[in-house]
């Protein structure tokens, strides 16, 4: 009869991991429940679990830290083992899928069941958070977009001051070409000068010449 159940258990359990982020559900010493999700690619996907054993003395559930908790998750379709990891008995874990696909996560105790004495009970409570936590992986890097942001600051910065140095090049290029221009423009004005005093004093001369001759005719 418990052989008959514990599949139609499991399937009630996988349609409850469906439809809620939380769960939880018992197990003994030696015995492992997997869950099925079915994950894209580069989803990133938190687990919390909490593992309580019943205390016969104190009749309760209640943490032993001698507890141990092993999470193992595969990839079904390759079997690529992607976490194995053994946690303490209130812990958490973080992976990210490789590939898309289902991918098995399991859980299971340290303990060992034993012949002669009790078998220890567990009460597990487990919290699968698939995809949301991608934000605060963001969050927690977000020095690097802070550090990104502000080297994208600095290259437009670097920009306008290339371009600034590009303007003032082509200004000081202008203000060159136009006070060569206005150099040359001096000398040529200086030389036209120079001749105009030059004809006029040949003809001062020439004239203070015919004066006299005009004198000394008389």
């Amino acid at each position: 009869m418990a052989a008959r159940t514990r599949p139609l258990l499991l399937c009630t359990l996988f349609l409850l991991i469906s439809l809620a982020n939380a769960l939880h559900f018992y197990l003994d010493a030696n015995e492992k429940r997997c869950f099925i999700e079915e994950l894209p690619t580069d989803t990133v996907v938190e687990g919390h679990y909490r593992a309580l054993e019943w205390n016969e003395q104190n009749q309760n559930y209640a943490i032993n830290e001698e507890l141990g908790i092993l999470v193992e998750v595969d990839e079904m379709e390759s079997n690529h083992p992607v976490v194995k990891t053994r946690g303490p008995p209130d812990g958490r874990f973080t992976f990210t899928s490789h590939e898309a696909g289902d991918h098995s996560i399991c859980l299971s105790t340290n303990y060992s069941s034993s012949w002669f004495g009790p078998t220890a009970h567990i009460r597990l409570y487990l919290d699968i958070t698939v995809g949301s936590t991608k934000p605060d992986s963001d969050h927690d890097r977000s020095h690097i977009s802070e550090v990104a942001s502000k080297i994208r600051d600095l290259n437009i910065k670097l920009e306008d001051i290339r371009r600034e140095q590009q303007y003032q090049r082509e200004r000081e290029a202008d203000f060159r070409d136009l006070s060569e221009v206005t150099n040359s423009r001096a000398v040529w004005y200086s030389i036209v000068q120079i001749g105009v005093l030059l004809a006029t004093c040949a003809w001062q001369l020439r004239h203070l010449k015919r004066f006299f001759e005009d004198r000394k005719m008389r």
